[in-house]
């Protein structure tokens, strides 16, 4: 574990950074949206680069962002882990396919807990989201958590201040298991944050390093930034009742089920998955590409990019405990969505 640990620490700082200046390399394609996928999308870069000698310029801005750049035509493809509608997608004369699978986890900045020691259900979770649990002592923390020693401590909530598909997700999955967030706050790339103790944060890093400054601070992030930063986790009870940690495993046996073509845009929605392993805020992250695009070059190279990346990212992707797409749902991607793509 500390191996595979370091060398996803090590992975990440490259690929970061590498992604992060842009002008390292050639700018041959141009993406951006989602923080989610960022880690995976800069190590297929790199490997893409060292392979092929074509670059990809990916700005790392939040789904809503991502969504804007497509809309005006400033980058090849638009990243959201939010998916757009059909009718939508149809109105913009865009495709959308999945490009990988990941979770989104509750983390927190409370001493003397390591990752996954202390448990939470998903109607808890809302209601300190919401601010009705205040403090990490509230009897409904503790009864969940025989045994352990709650400190008498507020509770500090960290969001997105951007237009998140991490949001999206996060929201997506309170509003299916609490009735109270439903009906007050509900799900979007953007809500009105309840909670009277609340900081917001830029992308998954700001979220990540507001819940390392914060003492008793609870907050939502891509599990590729709980690593890369050393955060501390919560379990999470999933819809079979049993309590899970988020890894590629329990990812993966959230999208088991997912029927990828029963939604236009194939934009499924993965939140509080049947399954005795399912990580119950399982989420895929989406690409937003023209039919008709302004530079079908730029286009061509982007979907030879995802095709590379389908056929030998399934490692990397492993390596940073994301899940890669199933060979029959790439094998879809390329005979029913890139084909709509003009070259």
């Amino acid at each position: 574990m500390n191996t595979k640990r370091t060398f996803i620490k090590s992975v990440a700082a490259a690929a970061f950074a590498t992604l992060a200046m842009g002008s390292a390399f050639a700018a041959d394609i141009t993406g951006a949206g989602a923080t989610f996928p960022f880690p995976i999308y800069a190590k297929w870069a790199e490997s893409y680069k060292a392979a092929t000698g074509n670059g990809l310029n990916y700005q790392s801005i939040g789904s809503s962002g991502g969504i804007r750049q497509i809309k005006a035509k400033t980058v090849t493809f638009g990243a959201t882990d939010a998916p757009m509608s059909g009718e939508d997608l149809d109105k913009e004369g865009l495709v959308q396919f999945p490009a990988i699978i990941g979770g989104t986890v509750p983390v927190v900045n409370l001493e003397g807990f390591k990752p996954g020691e202390l448990r939470i259900t998903g109607v808890v979770l809302a209601d300190m989201f919401l601010g009705k649990v205040a403090n990490w002592n509230d009897p409904k923390i503790a009864a969940l958590n025989p045994g352990k020693k709650l400190p008498d401590q507020a509770i500090t909530i960290v969001h997105r201040a951007d237009g998140s598909g991490t949001t999206f997700n996060f929201t997506d999955y309170l509003t299916a298991v609490s009735k109270d967030w439903s009906s007050t706050v509900g799900k979007g790339a953007a809500v009105k944050w309840p909670a009277a103790s609340s900081v917001g944060g830029k992308g998954n890093e700001g979220v990540a390093a507001n819940v390392n400054r914060v003492k008793g601070s609870l907050g939502y992030v891509e599990y590729a930034y709980v690593k890369k930063n050393n955060m501390t986790f919560m379990q999470l009870q999933n819809a079979d009742g049993k309590y899970v940690a988020p890894d590629d495993l329990t990812f993966a046996a959230a999208a088991a089920g997912a029927d990828w073509m029963s939604v236009p845009g194939m934009g499924v929605s993965m939140v509080n998955a049947k399954g005795a392993n399912s990580w119950p805020i399982s989420t895929a992250s989406f690409i937003l590409m023209y039919k008709q695009p302004t530079d079908k070059a730029a286009a061509a190279e982007a979907v030879k990019f995802f095709d590379w990346a389908f056929t030998n990212g399934k490692k990397m992707a492993q390596d940073l405990d994301y899940v890669a797409l199933p060979d029959s749902l790439t094998t879809q991607i390329r005979a029913k969505v890139w084909t709509q793509i003009q070259k």
